[in-house]
């Protein structure tokens, strides 16, 4: 008897994602409620600016995206920053600078960025994993004073955050699971929203390829791709 022929494995296509930023689809949990509700007090903030702190994927750039549209402030990368920049970037008198830590930057522009939004009556916030200590700054003052700063941490999410998040980046996708999924998954996936959206990324590339719905099994079978010395 001839072998049947092996099913044919359908093409994943990188489709956009419907990812909502609207302050209506912020999951708010213990692990993020005082970021939250800090960020959100603006323009009550203690000071002209605040540090936005949390891990990868943690819903920094989400929360950010609240306050720049609450705000009507601009967005610039820290590594975009310049001196002669400084002059235009206040203008509009709020402005995000994101991703402080992801390498050198203009330090001289950043404390004069700081100094002229103060002067001006304006607001910053200012965005990064970690804290300024690990950024690699070489002026004191800088340090100094983005050290005393007030802050906002958002920590990893809590079980019911977590089971929350999943199903949010599920409905992105505009896939309906069943509840023994998300279970699974919050059960031995890593803790973190990074994690959450990379294995939502991977299940849902995995059942287009073989033409199936995300199911428990299909979920069995990416974790242990992932996590190959850890029993179910």
């Amino acid at each position: 008897m001839p072998d049947s022929p092996a099913r044919p494995r359908q093409l994943a296509f990188d489709l956009p994602v419907d990812s909502r930023h609207g302050i209506e689809d912020f999951l708010v949990g213990p692990s993020n409620e005082a970021a939250y509700g800090l960020v959100e007090s603006w323009p009550r903030w203690p000071d002209a600016w605040l540090r936005l702190t949390g891990p990868e994927g943690a819903g920094k750039t989400h929360l950010a995206a609240i306050w720049a549209r609450m705000a009507h402030a601009w967005t610039v990368a820290a590594r975009e920053l310049t001196d002669e920049k400084v002059a235009h970037l206040i203008s509009n008198g709020a402005l995000l600078v994101e991703d402080c830590d992801a390498g050198p930057f203009d330090e001289a522009a950043l404390f004069h960025l700081m100094n002229a939004v103060k002067a001006r009556g304006g607001h910053l916030l200012l965005t990064a994993r970690t804290g300024p200590e690990s950024w690699g700054l070489r002026v004191p003052d800088l340090l100094s004073r983005l050290r005393l700063a007030p802050s906002a941490t958002i920590g990893p999410p809590d079980d019911g955050l977590l089971r929350a998040v999943l199903v949010k980046l599920f409905i992105d996708r505009q896939l309906v699971v069943d509840t023994a999924v998300i279970d699974t998954l919050a059960l031995r996936m890593e803790r973190s929203f990074a994690a959450a959206r990379s294995m939502v990324d991977r299940l849902d590339r995995l059942a287009l390829e073989r033409g199936r719905r995300v199911t428990r099994p299909l979920v069995q079978e990416a974790l242990s791709e992932l996590y190959p010395d850890e029993q179910p």
